[in-house]
């Protein structure tokens, strides 16, 4: 009986039977019919009951689930159910979706013809990775009377892990392919370098490099020949992410650190498919999670499990550790993005001397965030005296963001100073400009 359910159709029914009694005390003629009136209403509950509990296997239903959840993304859940009744059902869904969801009203009602299927999903969007544990999926199927229902009860304690954003991969995929981003636009320049790859020898043109000049078949040729590089087609490239308590900071639900896990599995993708080398490092008080730099196949699987259990542990990070670990373990001149957070001059300048030492060695983007709520109250109108003093701070903190910039700039580091939700596309495509214009 435990999976006997009373409807409120029947205690309606009750309801109207004991105004029916209440009536008789003042018309008489009334009580039969009341009595009447209770005998039917049990008789058909039992009905119900019998129609509902008498069959086995009434009712089959699957919950499909993906491999794993994308952290940020929508993620659908598909649910498949089958019934095997002779008559049509009414259908109370519930699932009991994982508590990091906070989701305490899931129902979704289906009616379904006798011996149909019924195939419908919902979608679920996680904040935060991890595991996710699924309870069980509950459908209360009821008959056409509607006075009880049968719980039946599936798949119950399924895991599932939550992964940095991967679902929208293919898309940044093509969207690198066609080099036209939405935002900026980079189109792919063929740009001539001087690694170690040798193209050919040529004719000195005037603008070449004399460093460059062949003197040997100068000599055989009698005119001045030059050696013609390509670029280096395998850089190295390394994703720095800070986990200190500055990323911790919430914007739509994620944090700053989740949109850097996001867009740093986003651009690895990327860089794997041109053909570059991508590693990553994780740091706060010390550097871990170390991936080197690499384009093997498993890779991207690589980066994609160092990066699922990353946690902020709210300690202030050491860039002086930071400059002394990519120092003794970046050996060659990469290209280094720094996913971190200043919100002022003053820290910025406590780190620049971190900053300029790995920047003396490689070439270094500073990737740091705008904050959305302060842009809100500098694009409204302010209507009292309280307002008016919010807009002065919030343009004041802009400013001091400018102020970095410009900071940064003054020592040969580049920026991306973007919005968190604009995060995956603006470092690839600062990834696209860096390539395109040769400067590694």
């Amino acid at each position: 009986m435990k999976n006997l359910y009373i409807n409120t159709r029947f205690f309606f029914a009750l309801i109207g039977v004991g105004i029916l009694y209440v009536l008789a005390f003042f018309f008489p003629v009334l009580m039969w019919v009341a009595h009447i009136m209770l005998l039917v209403c049990f008789l058909a509950a039992m009905v119900d009951y019998l129609l509902l509990f008498n069959q086995k296997n009434a009712l089959q239903a699957q919950r499909i689930l993906p491999e794993k959840l994308s952290n940020g993304d929508e993620n659908f859940v598909k649910i498949d159910i089958k019934n095997n009744y002779n008559f049509k059902i009414n259908t109370k869904i519930i699932d009991e979706i994982p508590f990091q969801f906070q989701k305490r009203d899931f129902l979704i009602k289906k009616s379904i013809e006798a011996g149909a299927n019924t195939f419908f999903q919902y979608t679920l969007e996680p904040k935060e990775r991890g595991e996710y544990h699924f309870g069980s999926l509950n459908i209360y199927a009821s008959s056409p009377l509607g006075f009880v229902s049968k719980r039946f009860s599936f798949q119950k304690d399924a895991m599932l892990p939550s992964y940095p954003s991967f679902i929208h991969l293919r898309k940044y995929e093509l969207m690198a392919l066609q080099s036209e981003f939405l935002l900026g636009g980079i189109k792919k320049i063929r740009k001539l370098g001087h690694t170690m790859e040798f193209e050919q020898i040529k004719e000195y043109v005037h603008g070449d490099d004399i460093r460059t000049i062949n003197w040997k078949a100068t000599s055989k040729a009698n005119r001045l020949m030059v050696n013609q590089f390509q670029d280096e087609k395998s850089q190295r490239i390394f994703l720095l992410i800070d986990k200190g308590r500055t990323m911790k900071m919430p914007f739509n639900g994620l944090s700053l650190l989740d949109y850097s896990i996001n867009a740093a599995m986003a651009l690895s993708h990327i860089i794997l498919r041109k053909g570059d080398r991508a590693g990553m490092m994780t740091f706060s008080k010390k550097a871990e999670n170390k991936i080197a730099a690499d384009n093997k196949s498993g890779q991207l699987k690589k980066i994609s499990e160092a990066l699922y259990n990353i946690k902020t542990d709210f300690f202030e990070s050491d860039f002086n550790r930071l400059y002394q670990d990519v120092k003794y373990s970046i050996n060659q001149r990469s290209l280094i993005l720094l996913f971190t957070n200043f919100e002022t001059l003053d820290g910025l300048n406590r780190q620049l001397k971190y900053l300029r030492g790995i920047a003396k060695n490689h070439l270094l983007v500073v990737v740091f965030f705008k904050n959305s709520e302060l842009q809100t109250l500098t694009n409204k109108n302010p209507e009292n005296m309280q307002e008016i003093y919010d807009e002065i701070v919030a343009e004041k903190f802009e400013f001091e963001k400018k102020l970095i910039i410009q900071e940064l700039r003054k020592y040969g580091i580049y920026t991306v100073y973007t919005l968190p939700e604009n995060l995956n596309i603006d470092v690839i495509n600062k990834y696209l400009e860096i390539k395109a214009r040769g400067i590694l």
